[in-house]
């Protein structure tokens, strides 16, 4: 079974303006000549840590890492004022017309899915394959799923109780928990903030693995992540994510020529296996890999094994196509 990298350092990290108000922080590491790899992060709203870079092996990937609006390093915390999807793409252009690259490898789990199929639907051109971890569509069951009474709830009832316990007199409570939790996320009250944010956080880190999972729960309930996860997670789900009922099923066929991995765990509980084998289905470019004994997070051993051979296997792929001139 595969494991992950060695932990590298960047060999190259900048912030710049995106406008008035954010702020970006990009890093690159591995190989300034190797395949341009982005990799995109979950949530929306968790940010890039040190792990993100130990998929691909340095000698072969110029590894390319950034923290989108509001989320990790990025300025202003938290910031849920010109953050959306749209946004977000807008952002991924700017990275790669910065940089000088033609087209690149996308790398993407749970959110980070949903948000590299979004680019490569609409800059099919700029992509030289995708590897994609826990499928997440942002459909409205997927959110229905998570989110509301008799989905991922009946599975997990004590710890429901715990994320329904904010919303206590809240009168969406029962009829729509996300926007009650986006009221009080995006409320006066720090208080109440704050716990609802811990919450909020706590519900998708104890059901993203198979195995409950210290570190998990640690890095989610970290009050500075939590806020920036709770807010920008309630301000893209209230707001369908931005984009339109089954986008990106609808657009799968912009995908065709595109090469693609989809990696999923048979017992992910947050982003059900069906959407992985939907995309497939839309997709017929895409190889699918269910994970027997994993869950959702890209932590669990099964799920990091078959995205080490998704990057290996890659790299062989595209090794005759790694000219990144812009």
């Amino acid at each position: 079974m595969f494991i992950t990298y060695p932990d590298i350092k960047p060999y190259h990290t900048e912030r710049f303006p995106l406008d008035a108000l954010h702020e970006m922080y990009l890093e690159e590491c591995g190989n300034p000549d190797g395949i341009p790899v982005l990799y995109l992060h979950g949530g929306p709203g968790i940010g890039c840590a040190r792990q993100s870079r130990t998929f691909f092996d340095p000698d072969i990937y110029r590894i390319i890492l950034f923290d989108q609006r509001g989320a990790g390093r990025a300025t202003p915390h938290a910031e849920l004022r010109d953050n959306s999807t749209q946004h977000l793409l807008a952002d991924i252009e700017t990275i790669r017309t910065r940089l000088g690259i033609r087209t690149w490898l996308l790398f993407g789990g749970s959110w980070g899915s949903t948000l590299a199929l979004l680019y490569a639907e609409q800059y099919p051109q700029h992509v030289s394959g995708l590897i994609l971890r826990g499928i997440f569509l942002c459909r409205q069951s997927d959110l229905d799923w998570i989110y509301r009474d008799g989905g991922m709830n009946r599975f997990y009832p004590d710890y429901w109780e715990d994320f329904m316990r904010p919303l206590h007199g809240h009168p969406l409570a029962n009829a729509d928990p996300v926007a009650a939790y986006y009221e009080i996320l995006t409320g006066d009250n720090e208080l109440t903030r704050m716990a609802a944010a811990k919450a909020w956080s706590l519900w998708e880190a104890r059901c993203a693995t198979l195995h409950p999972s210290h570190d998990i729960m640690e890095q989610f309930t970290d009050l500075h992540n939590a806020t920036a996860i709770a807010r920008i997670e309630a301000h893209y789900f209230v707001n369908h994510a931005f984009i339109a009922e089954n986008q990106i099923l609808a657009n799968a066929h912009q995908l065709r020529g595109i090469p693609g991995i989809i990696v999923h765990g048979r017992y992910d509980m947050l982003c059900r296996p069906e959407a992985a084998v939907a995309l497939q289905c839309a997709w017929p470019d895409a190889e699918l890999h269910i994970v027997r004994e994993a869950g959702h997070a890209a932590s669990d051993p099964g799920i990091t094994d078959a995205l080490i051979r998704a990057t290996r296997d890659m790299a062989r792929l595209l090794s005759g196509d790694t000219e990144s001139a812009g």
